[in-house]
């Protein structure tokens, strides 16, 4: 069974959305468009996550225990519950007990 991902990132998380095409140019000037598979669309979406290295270690074991290849259901800022994936993930120690950790997730389409 996908796990949920249920840690809150750090505000104002910024994401990409990327719409797949595919595409013919004619030599008359005139190109074909279409869409390319029925998920077209994806969201990519670079993350931070700041917190005590206990919160940073539970989010890291989580990501890791899915070895990049297995994806968990994560609810982008605004849109559904979606398949994603985390392949690379930076934690820095920050002093006194605080810690960042930076993570990319990626939209999957099956578990």
């Amino acid at each position: 069974m996908t796990e949920v991902f249920t840690w809150k990132p750090d505000s104002k998380p910024t994401g990409k959305i990327t719409q797949r095409t595919r595409s013919a140019k004619f030599g008359d000037g005139y190109e074909q468009v279409a869409g390319d598979g029925i998920n077209a669309e994806s969201q990519s979406w670079p993350l931070t996550f700041t917190g005590s290295k206990a919160r940073i270690k539970a989010i890291l074991d989580f990501l890791r225990a899915r070895k990049g290849y297995q994806s968990f259901y994560w609810t982008p800022p605004f849109g559904d519950q979606s398949y994603f994936r985390c392949k690379e993930f930076d934690p820095a120690d920050q002093g006194g007990g605080k810690w960042i950790l930076s993570v990319t997730f990626d939209q999957a389409f099956a578990p």
